[in-house]
Order: C-alpha cells, then sequence, then structure tokens
C-alpha cells in the first residue's frame, strides 16, 4: 500500500477545522470549569498535575509555557482552595514540586469529567467516523 502525503494546503485545511472546533468549544470549557470555581488554566494544571507523583513547579512552567513566575500565581489560588501542596524537592531544595491533596484529587477528577464531556458536534457523529476520527488524532499526538 502507498502512502501519499498530504500537501500542505491539506494539512492547513485539516488544521483549521480543528482550530474552529476548538475555539467553538471554548466558552463550553469557561464554563464547565467555572461550575467548579476554576479557571481553564487551572483546571489545564489539575489535569496534568499526577495524582502518584510530585510534579516539579518547572515542569508545569514548560507545559504552559510560561515564565515560572506566571506559574506561582496559578497554584496559589489552588492552594489557597486546598487543592495542592508545594513541597521542598528532597534532592535538590531549590525546586518545588506540588503534590495534589485528597480535596485536590477529588477537585481534578471533577474538572477531568467536565473536561472530557465531548461536544455535541462530536456525539452526533456516526461511529465509525468517531472511530476513524479517534485513530487519525491518535497518530497526530503520538508523533
Amino acid at each position: 500500500m502507498t502512502i501519499i502525503e498530504a500537501t500542505p494546503l491539506e494539512a492547513e485545511a485539516a488544521w483549521q477545522i480543528l482550530w474552529e472546533l476548538m475555539l467553538k468549544q471554548r466558552a463550553r470549557l469557561v464554563e464547565a470549569v467555572a461550575q467548579l470555581d476554576l479557571t481553564p488554566v487551572q483546571a489545564i494544571v489539575l489535569r496534568r498535575l499526577d495524582p502518584e507523583r510530585p510534579t516539579p513547579m518547572y515542569e508545569i512552567a514548560d507545559m504552559l509555557q510560561c515564565d515560572a513566575s506566571n506559574v506561582t500565581g496559578i497554584v496559589d489560588r489552588l492552594e489557597a482552595r486546598g487543592a495542592v501542596e508545594r513541597r521542598t524537592d528532597p534532592s535538590d531544595r531549590r525546586i518545588k514540586a506540588l503534590v495534589l491533596t485528597r480535596s485536590g484529587r477529588a477537585l481534578r477528577r471533577r474538572a477531568l469529567e467536565k473536561m472530557g464531556e465531548p461536544p455535541p458536534e462530536i456525539t452526533a457523529l456516526p461511529a465509525k467516523d468517531l472511530r476513524t476520527l479517534h485513530e487519525i488524532l491518535s497518530r497526530a499526538v503520538a508523533r
């Protein structure tokens, strides 16, 4: 079987459609996480925290592609509500790591449920299309 590479125009057209879908869902995401009294970036941080291990704050800054000082404000708000604790890394005292608290784990679970609810535009697709979409997007994410 011969694999035919997509043209740059085809790739751009597919990317534009994905952007439209994401932008269309932004308000839905904001509303969903607001029900948990979270901002979208706080929900994204909770999503990225590993419940099984401390996550260094620099990893969160890298993931958000922002300066570590920006992460401090986000973490301050999550810490103030009891969702996370800052801990010093035993191997390097300069590194602060985040650990989910019991209530933070529960909040993370609820946030993941809210963020994981597919929009009607996706649930309305036929099962075959959903399987194909999943397969295609999985390959794109794995690259």
